[in-house]
């Protein structure tokens, strides 16, 4: 198949042995594809006896470091095909990965991003609440990922409506402005993990104010670490939300810059999913042989969309478990998966966490 043909399949109705298919084909040709383009990624590969014979299984592609990234201008483009240039997020002394994206890889990302939106969005633009301030979105060359997120997650929505002021503070006029033009409507609310609970739900919490977003559908994501550190986990997040804001539909994602548009959308059962055009693997922390479903280690993903740099198969610095396969009662196809928390010593990357680091 070509990738066009690819990107057009339903992203969680393929199972197990047509889609494993479908991803050695593709993932092979992404790598003979970088190793001739990419010459440091040619020399990284060869230095690890890796050959240009295709594998077999998918447990076999040789993972890049995310950190690599951070280390290394990697593309497999020619500089001036080069349609925009993507930086994780980080604080202010970490360095940050730099992602280049020519206008094909650019297109798969934002065609697959949509077919996964939609299974929790529908097809129809809604009124959209962001939870940031509009000061996010500066350079529009250069982008964080957290404008990147919220500029990429925009496409769904319309009148856009950012609820923070420059100073991070609730507009409440504004709020409450959207809040009845559409009180009688779905509406799309997208934030960062950690920014919704400290700039949204305390300052609801400790002002004693209730806010009414019933119809509203809750897609954030950006790190977790903070929260966990003041034990809030997933369970506690979404009811704490729901009481606040009267929230029922939330869903958080776990996704990169280095592989966006490859996104791991939560389900109504609580997993992470991956979708038709991506894999998830879980590999032992000393051996890096992938472990059994139910056995923590560290989270390796893999995407048939990055085609102008060498991010088709990532050892992440996050430790997760995978439950099961095929079979999540949600009824979506594909491998679904737990994140745990971060490998020891591994920075703060994050979009929230990041920020929250830097505001300290």
């Amino acid at each position: 198949m070509h990738i066009d043909e690819v990107i057009q399949l339903d992203s969680y109705s393929i199972a197990k042995e047509q889609k494993q298919e479908i991803l050695l084909e593709q993932l092979n040709k992404l790598t003979l594809h970088h190793r001739h383009k990419c010459p440091a990624y040619d020399r990284l590969l060869a230095a690890h006896g890796v050959s240009n014979n295709p594998v077999t299984e998918i447990r076999d592609f040789f993972p890049l470091p995310v950190r690599l990234f951070k280390e290394f201008d990697l593309r497999s483009c020619e500089l001036e095909e080069v349609i925009k240039t993507m930086t994780s997020s980080g604080t202010t002394s970490q360095r940050v990965s730099r992602i280049f994206l020519d206008r094909d890889t650019a297109r798969y990302q934002s065609k697959v991003l949509v077919r996964i939106i939609q299974h929790y969005l529908g097809k129809q633009r809604l009124p959209m609440l962001i939870v940031d301030t509009s000061a996010i979105l500066q350079d529009r060359k250069m982008f964080s990922a957290r404008g990147a997120g919220i500029l990429g997650l925009s496409t769904f929505g319309r009148d856009h409506t950012y609820v923070l002021d420059e100073d991070m503070q609730i507009d409440f006029e504004l709020l409450n402005s959207f809040l009845e033009k559409y009180k009688d409507e779905k509406v799309f609310i997208f934030g960062f993990t950690f920014m919704i609970w400290q700039y949204l739900y305390q300052p609801l919490l400790e002002s004693g104010k209730k806010i009414h977003l019933e119809n509203g559908v809750l897609i954030h994501s950006g790190g977790w670490k903070k929260l966990i550190d003041q034990a809030v986990d997933n369970e506690t997040y979404r009811a704490a939300l729901r009481v606040q804001t009267g929230l029922s539909r939330i869903h958080n994602f776990y996704g990169m810059v280095e592989q966006v548009g490859s996104i791991f959308m939560e389900c109504d059962c609580g997993f992470l999913h991956a979708p038709t055009y991506a894999d998830v693997l879980v590999r032992d922390f000393l051996s890096f042989d992938p472990v059994p479903f139910g056995q923590e280690g560290v989270i390796q993903v893999l995407s048939v969309l990055p085609h102008s740099y060498p991010g088709h198969s990532l050892l992440t610095e996050d430790v997760g478990v995978i439950v099961g396969e095929d079979d999540c009662p949600c009824g979506k196809k594909g491998k679904y998966f737990s994140i745990k928390g971060r490998i020891a010593q591994a920075e703060i990357r994050g979009c929230s966490d990041a920020h929250a680091f830097d505001k300290r």
